[in-house]
């Protein structure tokens, strides 16, 4: 009774760990898994890496004072061909798409998707000449320093503002007067 077990409980085999084997199953899918997403970012980036060869010439062109673009490939979750700090090329979803797209106020714009390289390499040319061309505009617009507004002109604003102030107080006066004049001589008569 004690110390006696069931002759049946004895006999009976272990039942199968079902969790453990599944949990065994499901690490082994997701080392399989994320060797496709090794293999797949390394694509990603060997992809990148030939674009990035195929646009040193094109970089090579601008001229040597200009520091607007910061070339290089990022090896993060998403590998990322930046072009400057706005623009920046990665791989499609079906991962041979090439993407262009800048980051804007209003979010992300796409400039260009192709699957060829020699069409994203057109549509960067396009993209670094026309920041060139804006960045050739701000230059010209701006006044050297020192030559804008002086002290003398900021002054002689001040001093117009002020005779502008005085005018209009002046006139206001007038007008006042006049009008409580007018009003007097109407209830006068009355």
């Amino acid at each position: 009774m004690w110390g006696s077990r069931n002759k049946t409980e004895a006999q009976k085999p272990e039942a199968p760990n079902v969790l453990k084997d599944a949990v065994r199953d499901a690490r082994i899918e997701a080392a399989e898994r994320s060797g496709v997403v090794v293999d797949l970012r390394d694509a990603e980036l060997a992809r990148l890496e030939l674009l990035n060869d195929a646009l040193d010439p094109l970089f090579k062109e601008i001229p040597a004072g200009v520091e607007l673009f910061d070339r290089g490939v990022s090896r993060g979750d998403t590998p990322r061909l930046w072009i400057d700090v706005i623009a920046h090329v990665e791989m499609g979803r079906d991962k041979r798409q090439y993407r262009f797209v800048q980051d804007t106020r209003y979010g992300r714009a796409v400039l260009a998707e192709t699957h060829e390289i020699g069409d994203m390499v057109h549509a960067v040319t396009r993209y670094v000449a026309r920041r060139l061309v804006e960045r050739d505009r701000a230059l010209a617009d701006d006044t050297p320093f020192g030559q804008g507004t002086s002290l003398k002109m900021i002054e002689d604003e001040q001093r117009r503002g002020r005779l502008r102030a005085l005018r209009t107080f002046v006139y206001g006066v007038v007008i006042g007067v006049a009008a409580l004049f007018v009003l007097a001589l109407f209830y006068s008569h009355r």
